[in-house]
């Protein structure tokens, strides 16, 4: 199995400054699943523990002059440790900020970063080992970081993987758009500390509403109004002077709204994909409250269109199996 590429100057900085210190957040190893059309991190998806996460790019925004090949209708996956690989990227870009070469473009071609598959012999041992390697040339030196991986996934472990990417696919019926993460994410970081779990409640009118209680406290928070892609439904003006608690279990006894426990945990590490810098978000719960699907939005640059080259979500694990 082969695959080189070229890093684009705009895939250097979207993965260095954005994806990876985002998804190192999710878990320190990834798998990274190398396709004809796209390269995918995904987090939890085999072991089916803790919160899933999948970011998938087409080829075109990370990579230039992009070849791969395999037994495996051209499929590469393997595991990789994202400290070690945002490490290599950024120590690869420091030396060459730091190099004399730096300053002489044309010499050191800075948009000529490549990206390879190889195998080599680590000191001391006489077993070759897969390395994901970074390396560029200018006309006095090369620079080049040796990113260990392990061994490449079997053809049955591969297709593995894609079926559980195909479920993670699965779309709740009902999704309602967080603009502004900045107060949800303030809000969880005060509950945290208060509990473990916390309740999530989505109904079609466009609420998202959150719930921790104690046996000394109670604390919720609810978005109201929020916009609604997929199914809606008006909301009864008889619920208007209700409290949020009240509001959303007749939604949930009416089957407009559904309602799922998760760990505080897993809310609060979804969140830190900020760290990517979506334009916002699109919270769901999924058919029989499997889970509590986020959705992150990524518009392209200067416009306030999709940028669909570009997707981020995770997939949050209930605590129980919620109402519908």
């Amino acid at each position: 199995m082969k695959f080189k590429a070229f890093l684009t100057e705009n895939g250097i900085n979207l993965l260095e400054k954005r994806i990876l210190p985002a998804l190192d957040k999710m878990g320190k190893v990834s798998h990274l699943y190398l396709t004809r059309d796209h390269a995918i991190f995904l987090h939890n998806l085999l072991t089916g523990h803790g919160i899933q996460s999948v970011a998938q790019f087409k080829k075109e925004a990370l990579f230039e002059d992009y070849r791969i090949s395999s037994q495996n209708d051209d499929k590469i996956a393997f595991s990789i440790d994202l400290s070690l690989l945002h490490r290599a990227l950024r120590s690869i870009l420091t030396i060459y900020a730091e190099s004399g070469e730096a300053h002489n473009p044309p010499e050191f071609n800075f948009g000529r970063l490549q990206i390879k598959l190889v195998k080599k012999l680590p000191p001391h041992s006489n077993q070759p080992t897969p390395f994901l390697t970074f390396e560029t040339k200018g006309s006095k030196s090369a620079v080049i970081q040796d990113v260990p991986i392990s061994k490449p996934l079997s053809r049955a472990d591969v297709q593995e993987l894609q079926m559980a990417l195909d479920g993670a696919q699965e779309m709740p019926k009902t999704l309602v758009k967080v603009p502004e993460l900045n107060s949800l994410q303030n809000f969880v970081d005060r509950m945290k500390h208060v509990g473990d779990v916390m309740g999530v409640s989505i109904s079609k009118y466009g609420d998202l509403h959150l719930q921790m209680s104690t046996t000394l406290i109670r604390l919720g928070a609810e978005f109201r109004k929020l916009m609604v892609i997929g199914e809606r439904a008006n909301e009864r003006p008889e619920d208007g002077n209700l409290s949020a608690q009240s509001r959303t279990e007749r939604a949930v006894q009416r089957g407009d709204a559904m309602t799922v426990q998760v760990s505080v945990k897993h809310f609060f590490k979804s969140l830190q994909c900020s760290l990517a810098r979506p334009d916002c978000a699109f919270y769901g719960i999924a058919p029989q409250g499997s889970c509590l699907t986020v959705i992150f939005q990524f518009f392209i640059p200067g416009t306030r269109q999709t940028d669909k080259s570009i997707s981020l979500h995770c997939r949050l694990p209930v605590l129980d199996p919620g109402s519908n």
